[in-house]
């Protein structure tokens, strides 16, 4: 549960899902019901994800409680828990203008600030965004988390319920901040995945 390999994968599957339940033409192909439990199943898996990680940066391989790791750790696995019921109470039906504000938008909302500032400490432990470190791993994933949170906040913020259409404020935005969002945390989890090296071993001296 703990290890970079269990958490990146957890993580890509997750992602692969909201990225699938916002590609175009999947909710048609569909319907709303499957496509709403495709996001609910990916949020599982990154509360999973999620919770691997806090277990990392509470134990050994972390620096421990208090430590920025372990506070980026724990507001993001807020964070997840927060989309576990944005998208488990987004499978119901008939809600009106304001329940689905209540109980759709409001934690979904309450999620992205989560990851925002989940992926603000992570980045800034990294050197910040604009450092520019392109050969570091660990600097490309906490920015493609970054650029992923900053995703998934504009389509929180187009996805708000107008109560006099009932509609929200832009669908169209809504999927694609979903969309690129989903892929940039399916590269930074696909980072997390530890490299084998290529390199032949030495020969054993004779």
């Amino acid at each position: 549960m703990t290890s970079n390999r269990t958490i990146g994968i957890l993580f890509m599957i997750g992602s692969a899902c909201f990225a699938l339940g916002a590609l175009p033409g999947y909710l048609d192909a569909v319907g709303v019901t499957v496509d709403g439990v495709t996001f609910f199943i990916g949020s599982l898996f990154f509360t999973s994800a999620g919770y691997g990680q806090f277990l990392q940066a509470r134990g050994s391989g972390g620096r421990g409680r208090g430590s920025r790791e372990w506070w980026a750790a724990s507001i993001q696995l807020a964070g997840t828990l927060f989309f576990n019921a944005s998208t488990l109470h987004a499978l119901a039906t008939g809600l009106s203008a304001a329940e689905a504000d209540q109980q759709v938008w409001r934690p979904d909302a309450f999620g992205s600030i989560c990851f925002l500032v989940a992926s603000g400490l992570s980045l800034s432990l990294a050197g910040g965004l604009l450092s520019w470190r392109p050969q570091d791993r660990e600097w490309w994933i906490a920015a493609l988390n970054m650029l992923g949170s900053i995703a998934f906040g504009v389509s929180a913020v187009a996805s708000y319920v107008v109560p006099d259409s009932g509609l929200p404020r832009n669908v169209t935005l809504t999927n694609l901040g979903t969309f690129v969002g989903a892929l940039c945390f399916l590269l930074g989890a696909y980072l997390l995945l530890p490299r084998t090296s290529t390199r032949p071993k030495p020969s054993a001296a004779r």
